[in-house]
């Protein structure tokens, strides 16, 4: 064990123990480093000003993320290269992405600029065959400007990041990657006291045993959510173990039966596989926050934070998934959909924490659909989520799984609709009816900021039938406004 957290910064390792658990990356940058570069806007991982890169090994490569710092505790960039905007100036002369933002004037008061040229600089080192206008409008999706406007800011990306990555980052790489070979060590970090402390466990068996001693502990995975703790509700978390680096939980395997997640693989992670299960889930989860969330946010966090208006429970308690729950040495499952007892309250026990999600594969007579509605249409949360999985015989549905967000309290099944869908034919519309009548009846959701119950209760009824007729595939009528995608692939008419 040690404690102090190693990151690298400008090609050298910065070892620090920490005196302050919840210290965001974005404080440590501007007041201790006197980085003033990156900006602090919303502080709440919606602007996209106080986006930095973190470079990480990731199956053997080199991997360069964005994320909102804002929000991202210290401690979590354990193992990382941090690359701010102040890193990128070489010998006086600019990267290739400042270069095509001035060029293209794609700055005017200039506050947001240093998080653009963050993003970009992340977009610059991937792999990015035949990159569209689309794709530069989804990969900025999370950086907010108020008076430059973006078409300056597209056409600068496309100028920039059209090629393959050629910059002091791509030359170093191989040493960059030796040395954050070298200090990710697989040791566990506890940074603190018995009474305050920051810990970062390599194993879930480190983790099992720190948090049976230390119950009163606050789990943190991506941030995504507990940074908004400490930001606006400015509470007091005096005990905090992260997960990003528990090994056992950041594991994702495919088998022939289903894909098993690890509590900590992220949403940018998984996305590529489940969207392989089916396009509407990788539609679903590009449009979960921005690239900086899904960089570091979790389907497992997803999970265990309990939200109503969760965005991932609906799809997976549609496809059936399971969730193993871990205390001490003793892992047990559970159906995902009996882990939500009530508001804020989830089968979950004392010092029990969730090491992973397993989705079964659809059958080849199953159909998934799954629908996201939100006022808008990136970076929202949802009013409605909504999951659904069909079998059919011979076009006639056999068994029916259906699944909410935002209609009660917390994800749930529409049980009455299901019971109706039995035996429904979907070459006949008209046997549709009762069971479309019966969806209402399944929710009474609230009327809140986002919608009304009734305008639930509406779109409810309108997405059954959306599903259904999608399905049954006979239509002529588009039923989509955007085309069904895996990330980074341009929108459809």
């Amino acid at each position: 064990m040690r404690s102090a957290i190693s990151f690298l910064r400008s090609g050298k390792v910065v070892s620090l123990e920490l005196t302050n658990p919840t210290q965001t990356l974005l404080d440590y940058i501007r007041l201790s480093e006197k980085k003033t570069g990156t900006k602090e806007g919303c502080r709440e991982g919606d602007c996209g000003a106080c986006t930095v890169a973190l470079g990480r090994l990731r199956d053997g490569e080199l991997v360069y993320e964005p994320v909102n710092s804002c929000i991202l505790l210290l401690g979590q960039i354990d193992g990382c290269e941090l690359v701010t905007v102040e890193d990128l100036v070489s010998e006086g002369v600019m990267h290739p992405v400042q270069q095509a933002l001035a060029d293209h004037h794609g700055s005017q008061c200039g506050f947001c600029t240093p998080g653009f040229v963050m993003n970009l600089f992340t977009l610059y080192h991937q792999s990015k065959e035949g990159l569209s206008h689309s794709d530069i409008t989804h990969w900025l999706s999370g950086n907010l400007c108020r008076c430059t406007g973006y078409r300056p800011i597209v056409d600068a990306a496309l100028e920039a990041c059209a090629g393959a990555a050629n910059d002091v980052f791509s030359a170093r790489a191989a040493e960059t990657m030796r040395m954050l070979a070298s200090i990710n060590d697989g040791a566990d970090v506890l940074s603190g006291s018995e009474d305050s402390f920051f810990a970062s466990p390599a194993s879930a068996s480190s983790l099992a045993e720190l948090y049976a001693k230390h119950t009163d502990a606050t789990l943190v995975a991506g941030a995504t959510d507990v940074g908004l703790w400490l930001t606006k509700q400015m509470r007091v978390l005096p005990k905090i173990i992260s997960l990003n680096r528990v090994a056992d939980l950041q594991k994702l395997a495919e088998t022939t039966t289903g894909l098993h997640i690890g509590a900590g693989v992220t949403y940018a992670q998984a996305q590529e596989s489940l969207a392989a299960f089916d396009p509407d889930i990788g539609e679903v989860i590009s449009r979960i926050g921005s690239k900086q969330i899904r960089a570091s946010g979790t389907i497992g966090g997803n999970i265990a934070n309990g939200s109503p208006i969760g965005d991932s429970p609906p799809v997976l308690i549609a496809l059936d998934a399971t969730l193993k729950l871990r205390k001490g040495d003793v892992s047990r499952e559970l159906p995902l959909e009996d882990f939500f007892i009530d508001y804020g309250k989830q089968d979950r026990g004392n010092a029990e924490f969730v090491e992973e999600i397993f989705v079964p594969r659809l059958d080849a007579n199953q159909v998934f659909r799954a629908y996201k509605i939100s006022k808008r249409f990136d970076q929202d949360i949802s009013a409605v989520m909504a999951a659904f999985r069909f079998t059919l015989v011979e076009n006639r549905i056999t068994e029916a799984r259906i699944a909410f967000g935002g209609m009660a309290a917390t994800p749930k099944r529409a049980a009455g609709a299901e019971t109706a869908l039995i035996g429904v034919s979907l070459d006949d519309p008209s046997t549709w009816t009762t069971a479309q009548n019966a969806i209402k009846q399944d929710y009474s959701p609230i009327t809140d900021m986002r919608a009304s119950s009734a305008y639930r209760r509406d779109i409810a009824q309108a997405l059954l039938t959306k599903a259904l007729v999608e399905a049954a595939g006979t239509s002529t009528s588009k039923t989509r406004v955007v085309g069904q995608r895996p990330e980074g692939v341009t929108h459809a008419a």
